[in-house]
């Protein structure tokens, strides 16, 4: 018993109301199951928790009195038109490139092992020959989350910004950003772009909505200061980085080969199909739209006319 009271009667009740506030308190607050042999402990929790309130305040059952608003109308539109953040590979990327077209285009070659990041052992294979050998497994996983995220901001309209610093690529990254209707910078990068933009425009601009790092160094060992300018304005990014890059900054990073011309020619031809396939489904999606509500409003309009005519 919890009490020693003289009264047996009373002791009884007592008791069985502890017990019925200790079930009360369980069940509301999903603790760990109090123990009718530790009353001290009980009423210390009953204390912090309450405020030295009466037990009976608990035996009320607690509802939440602001109603749950439902998030969109599942019925307003039709099953034809999906929902990009539903599926898992709306835009069909899953199957764009397998493993042997990245062995192929030389995805797997990194630097020498004495040129190694720490923070990219995770993505080695090994080393041959003193050259390391990235895991093309980890690469092509990496890469779907990377396209797929690129596609997903092209379907809702976002600015897309392709850099490389390697000026014997710098016409291809050029042309692949002006085919898909996106922006490029291949030169210099220049303090203060993004963290400062407002002075160095000298006007209000809209900064982009990801940034595609087609190499996140400027030479061997050092980093592309883009990339921290980015990070600071919280900025995401996809980054194709080497084994010796730092992948921390990165948003989306995808560890492959950044200094082949066969391997950068591929990276920006998935990048180009990835946001070409988001903007193809953007503008599909908003004609079904446009003649779901033009066959609505059409039938709504039937509709009164037969009331009217009635």
């Amino acid at each position: 018993m919890l009490y020693k009271c003289e009264d047996e009667l009373g002791l009884k009740k007592i008791n069985a109301q502890i017990k019925s506030e200790i079930k009360n308190l369980n069940a509301i607050y999903n603790q760990t199951p109090l123990s009718c042999k530790s009353p001290i402990s009980m009423w210390k929790f009953f204390n912090e928790i309450t405020g030295n309130k009466t037990l009976s305040f608990f035996t009320r059952k607690i509802t939440s009195s602001r109603p749950v608003k439902p998030r969109g109308n599942p019925e307003s539109l039709p099953s034809s038109i999906g929902d990009p953040l539903s599926c898992p590979d709306y835009f069909g990327l899953k199957n764009l490139v397998s493993i042997p077209e990245l062995f192929h285009a030389r995805v797997h070659f990194g630097h020498r092992s004495v040129l190694r990041n720490d923070y990219m052992i995770p993505y080695i294979y090994g080393c041959r020959q003193g050259v390391d050998i990235i895991d093309l497994d980890q690469t092509h996983s990496l890469l779907f989350d990377a396209l797929n995220f690129a596609a997903h901001v092209a379907y809702r309209q976002g600015i897309i910004l392709f850099m490389y610093s390697n000026k014997q690529m710098l016409p291809l990254v050029e042309r692949t950003a002006e085919t898909v209707g996106e922006y490029s910078y291949c030169r210099k990068w220049e303090g203060g772009v993004f963290t400062n933009s407002s002075n160095v425009f000298h006007d209000s601009v809209r900064l982009p909505d990801l940034v595609i790092f087609l190499s996140t160094c400027n030479s061997i060992s050092r980093p592309h200061a883009a990339v921290r300018d980015a990070a600071k304005m919280l900025i995401p990014t996809v980054g194709v980085v080497d084994t010796n890059s730092d992948p921390r900054l990165i948003t989306y990073p995808v560890p492959g080969n950044d200094d082949s011309p066969t391997s950068v020619r591929l990276f920006c031809a998935l990048f180009s199909e990835a946001v070409a396939r988001g903007k193809r489904s953007a503008s599909r999606d908003n004609l079904l739209k446009q003649q779901w509500l033009r066959q609505s409003e059409s039938s709504k309009n039937s509709e009164l006319i037969k009331s009217a005519t009635s």
